[in-house]
Formats: structure tokens, sequence, C-alpha cells
């Protein structure tokens, strides 16, 4: 069995807008610190790398999305624009303060050559891989590849396609969806159901990704078949993550059914706590741009009313376990779950290979 090269077997979910001070508290703490790196530049990926090589010479992941580039519909994002005019009426902007570029960039030549220079320990992808001749350059940095699954079908894909372990996301699971093979997400599956059959479907590890927060949910995917587990949301109310003080009281009362699958902020179905806008578009919307298009249609006005503390537009990315997550440091949380977990599952997390408490 591949193992991590961290010595506790969680991944801190790679989340737009969590950066350095995240992944080096993860890391230090012996969990698998991840940056995410779709909203970054090559040279703020050598920043942000240089950062987390300074604090720690701990593993780290990053991670890139593998989307491609949409068409512009000039005509569809007009239409667009005329659905949120209420909206940049009340934040008192001009539907021309709407962005038109793309918001979040696939992992191209220049963030290769990046990872060729910096050699991080594991490479992550969403949505996806990125095209051979790319793959195989990261591959021959000695990174260790992962990539997320939404279904069996997708995790088969990516096994053949030479991942080293398979990222299984269920449906509860916050931010983007992986999916890459269906854009049915009537037909995605919950953690639970899915994680078994991605086991018994593949050779290689698989790690375990939706809603899980606490010792007694890591316990339990270990029971189905887990060699790993990536947290995204229990992490969101550490002071590392980053997040805004809307972001963090929305957590703070969030529940288990207060969240959706949206596509109004980015053009792909994504999960998060309910807003006004979601109340009233949505929160699927077919009008929406292609992803990652419909970024630039939001951001101003979004920017707009939460400079006024509003969170009507906000994106509040949360799982469906936002009532697990904590106010606590990022490192003493990780040390904290992995405890929890050991209690929970008794000898069968202690047994495992290569894993050192």
């Amino acid at each position: 069995m591949i193992m991590l090269p961290s010595r506790l077997p969680i991944i801190q979910a790679p989340m737009v807008g969590s950066l350095s001070p995240l992944v080096i508290a993860v890391s230090k703490a012996g969990g698998l610190g991840s940056l995410a790196c779709a909203a970054l530049d090559a040279e703020q990926l050598r920043e942000q790398i240089q950062a987390i090589r300074a604090a720690t010479s701990a593993p780290y992941n990053v991670n890139f999305f593998c989307h491609t580039p949409p068409a512009v519909d000039d005509e569809g994002e007009a239409r667009w624009l005329s659905r949120l005019a209420t909206y940049y009426e009340e934040a008192g902007l001009s539907l021309s303060a709407a962005q038109r570029g793309a918001g979040r960039a696939p992992f191209n030549e220049a963030m290769c050559e990046v990872l060729e220079e910096m050699r991080p320990a594991v490479v992550s992808f969403h949505f996806g891989l990125p095209k051979e001749s790319l793959l195989s350059r990261v591959r021959a940095t000695g990174a260790m590849i992962l990539s997320s699954a939404t279904t069996v079908e997708e995790a088969r894909w990516l096994e053949a396609r030479g991942v080293d372990a398979v990222i299984a996301q269920g449906v509860e699971a916050g931010g983007h969806r992986g999916m890459f093979l269906t854009d049915d997400i009537s037909a995605q599956p919950g953690l639970f159901a899915l994680l078994p059959q991605v086991v018994d479907s593949v050779k290689v590890p698989v790690i375990a990704a939706g809603a899980i927060a606490d010792g007694r949910g890591i316990a339990a995917a270990f029971a189905l078949g887990a060699s790993a587990v990536q947290l995204g949301t229990a992490y969101l109310l550490t002071h590392q993550a980053g997040r805004s003080e809307l972001h963090r009281a929305a957590i703070r009362a969030g529940r288990d059914d207060m969240t959706r699958l949206t596509n109004l902020y980015t053009g792909r179905p994504a999960r998060g706590l309910m807003t006004r806008l979601m109340r009233e578009l949505g929160p699927m919307n077919s009008e929406a741009p292609a992803f990652p298009r419909a970024t630039g249609a939001i951001d101003p006005v979004r920017t707009v009313f939460e400079k006024a503390g509003k969170g009507d537009l906000s994106l509040l990315w949360s799982g469906e376990a936002a009532a697990l997550a904590r106010e606590d440091d990022a490192g003493a949380l990780t040390r904290a779950l992995w405890d929890e977990a050991c209690h929970h599952a008794g000898g069968l997390l202690a047994a495992l290979p290569g894993q050192r408490r």
C-alpha cells in the first residue's frame, strides 16, 4: 500500500483563499497541508512554496484545476449580467464594472516549470488530469500524483492514467465538485456509498473526502477501506484558514440542511451555504456562464456587498458538516482529529503501515 509522505494520513483539502499559513500549520503537525493554486499565477505559486519551505521541511501538496477554458459567449454573458442588474443597482455599480477574465486558470506550462524547480512531495488535480505531456513532467519530478473522482468510472479513468491514489469525493463535500466525465449532479453519490465501491474497483489507494470533520468520520472512512482522508470544512474556523468574518459567521451558524450545490458563482457546481443569491436565482441556473467565466460577473458586486457587511452574494463554500468545524489552531486540530480517530477506531488505525503517532 502506498502511503502519504506525511506522518499522518490526514490531508487538509486545498481551498482557494487559504494560503501558506494553513499549509504550514497542518504539515508541521504531521498532516499533509495543501495549497490551492487555481487563483495563483506562476510567480505567486513560487512565493507561496518558498514561504512553506522556509517554515517547515515537512511534505506538502499543491493542487491545480484541469478544466478546459470555454469559448467566450458574449451574448450569453450579457444575458447573465441582465439577471444580475438588480444587485448591481443595489451596490451602486454599473454593469460595465463586470470583469471579463476567466477567474481561474488550468494547470499550464508556467506552473509546471515551477513544480520542476520546487519539487513538492505531492501534486493533486481537480477536474481530471492535465494533458499527458505536462503530467509526465510532473511525474518526472518524483511527486506523488493524486486526483479527485466523484464516481467509480472517474476513479477507473484516473487509475488507467497512472495516478498514485484516487480521492473519492462524496457529494457532501464543500467547494467544487471534481466531476469530469459527467455533468449530472443528480447522479452524484454520497461518500459512504461511493468510497467502498471505489475501493473495490481500483488497485491504487483511495482517499476519502466529503463532510469528514471529526474523529468519528475519519474512523468510519478507514473502516470502509480508505487509506487516508481529506478534510476542508473542518479547518475553516482555524485562524490560519484566512476566512472573512462573514464566512466564519456563516460556518458557525451552519447546519446539515443549509448547503446547496450551485453554479452561480463560478459556472460549475460547488457546495456552499445558502445565500440570498442562491435563493433568488438558483442555486443551479442554466443561464450562468460556463466555468470559470461566471466569476467575473459576480465578483465586483459581491465585493461591494461584503464591504458593507452583507453576505447576500458571498461565496460561502462549505461541506454538509459545517456544524462540526472548530475554532482551533490548525496544527492542534490536526493532532486532535487523529487522536480522536484512533480512539474511535481502536487498533485499526494504529496498525496502519507507515503512519506514526
